[in-house]
């Protein structure tokens, strides 16, 4: 006879992990199924973002920052260095060791919280059956008064450039998080959040980076005086982005990748060392339902859920990259607390209008709300204000003097409409932001809350004074 559970999540990724996590807490009986196997070919939790997403590139993209800073950043400082060399396999190491810390300290967790791990393929059957089938080909099928998907994404394949991260020669991100030597050149198929931060770090540790990107307008989610902002600096440190460019195809030679593209003046070819496939993520829902399970999904492969992650089977839900919304891996994890709390009869939310966004390159980019466009084109209200780190005492100190902050608020009620920034630790400072639009603040608020001098938090207040033209440190326009 099947084992029944409470609830059984699928998937151990953000969203996976901390729903079952959540769900222990509030004293279901919980299983989670995860099939993950490590670089060391070990079951492991923690799914993309851990093992191959989200750790290990702002792991790399701090020990590429540390490196360029020595190289290039602390002469203004009036300190000089030399003899600086770079140790690749080092940093690697580094890199694995603190994605083994982090998804080894999710299996603490789950024992701590009394998770039980279902190693294996999960696969949702018919009345809330999941089936799960080991790396042995056994199948063990077990039951569950509550199942939550959380199978998370993957890189999209382009016919154009065939990804192969086992050759090295065309990688998807898996695949650039491991280079074992420094690519002289390397060629990037998108110029979205994942191509920039990988570009950066290839960059900042030797690589020409050349990007193609297919749309005409850079970083179109953002705000386009944020993203204008963004190309000027990137272009300034050396990456080449070539917007409104199409990939036709791509020849492996013995000098690397010959890529064969087309943009407005017309078809063109450039050979690179290494090519980095980064044209977005797709849902994981390749064989996550049995067909007599009856799991209603879009046409773009997404699971259809409602507002409350429900999907149309009951006693099912779904959260995180299979599902509406962005692939981020907080709005996943709160997804999963939200499901949690409600299947426990709690009263779980979330708001997805305060979602936040970041870009960790250097400048970093960060915002929350709506963007300028948006608002024009919702015909909604708005006035803003924007302050320069220019004028920052802090980031002037730290030689991070770029970007801004930009502050939109309802032009009638003066409601927080959204908050956009880029610049050193915008990470950080639009968590402010966030919290703000969570309590519904107005920029008033922002205005008279007191920041401490002299803190790059001071760019917000004033950004927030600007709104109604009462910035201190910059002329009013």
């Amino acid at each position: 006879m099947a084992k029944t559970y409470d609830v059984v999540v699928i998937g151990g990724g953000p969203a996976g992990y901390v729903a079952a996590i959540r769900c222990a807490q509030l004293g279901l009986e919980t299983a989670c199924v995860e099939e993950w196997i490590n670089f060391k070919g070990n079951p492991a939790l923690g799914g993309t973002c851990l093992n191959v997403g989200c750790i290990p590139s702002k792991t790399l993209l701090e020990s590429s920052e540390q490196y360029h800073r020595l190289r290039h950043g602390l002469d203004a400082h009036g300190i000089r260095v030399e003899g600086v060399h770079l140790d690749l396999d080092k940093m690697m190491a580094r890199k694995n060791d603190i994605v083994l810390q982090l998804t080894n300290g999710i299996g603490a967790l789950f024992k701590g919280n009394g998770v039980e791990w279902l190693q294996g393929h999960g696969k949702l059957l018919a009345e809330r059956q999941v089936e799960i089938t080991g790396r042995d080909g056994s199948v063990e099928v077990v039951t569950a008064d509550q199942v939550i998907i959380a199978t998370g994404s993957k890189p999209i394949d382009i016919d154009a450039a065939p990804v192969d991260n086992a050759e090295g020669s065309i990688v998807d991100s898996t695949g650039a998080l491991d280079f074992r030597t420094v690519p002289a050149t390397l060629g990037v198929i998108g110029a979205g959040v994942i191509g920039l931060e990988l570009g950066s770090v290839w960059s900042r540790l030797g690589s020409r980076v050349i990007m193609l990107e297919a749309v005409e307008d850079f970083l179109a989610l953002a705000d386009q005086q944020i993203a204008r902002e963004a190309l000027r600096q990137f272009k300034k440190q050396g990456l080449e982005i070539r917007l409104g460019t199409r990939v036709m195809g791509t020849e492996k030679t013995a000098d690397g990748v010959k890529v064969q593209f087309r943009d407005k003046t017309g078809d063109h070819e450039i050979t690179v060392e290494k090519l980095l496939v980064s044209v977005g993520r797709r849902p994981n829902t390749d064989n996550v339902a049995a067909p007599e399970a009856g799991l209603l999904l879009d046409e773009r492969s997404y699971i259809h859920v409602n507002d409350a992650c429900e999907a149309n089977l009951p006693g099912v839900y779904a959260i995180g990259d299979v599902v509406r919304g962005p692939m981020l891996a907080h709005k996943g994890s709160e997804e999963g607390i939200m499901v949690a709390e409600n299947i426990a009869g709690q009263h779980g939310h979330l708001n997805y209008d305060a979602i936040p966004w970041v870009i960790y390159t250097n400048p970093e980019i960060a915002w929350v709300g709506k963007t300028e466009q948006a608002l024009k084109t919702e015909g909604i209200p708005y006035k803003l204000g924007s302050f320069p780190f220019a004028a920052n005492g802090r980031a002037k100190a730290m030689e991070a003097a770029a970007g801004l902050v930009k502050i939109l608020a309802h032009a009638e009620t003066d409601t927080l409409l959204g908050c956009h920034i880029i610049g050193p630790f915008a990470s950080e400072l639009v968590q402010e932001a966030v919290l703000a639009m969570e309590f519904h603040a107005s920029s008033e608020d922002l205005a008279r809350t007191i920041h401490g001098h002299p803190t790059l938090y001071e760019a917000l207040h004033e950004a927030a004074l600007s709104v109604h033209g009462r910035a201190l440190h910059k002329i009013n326009s």
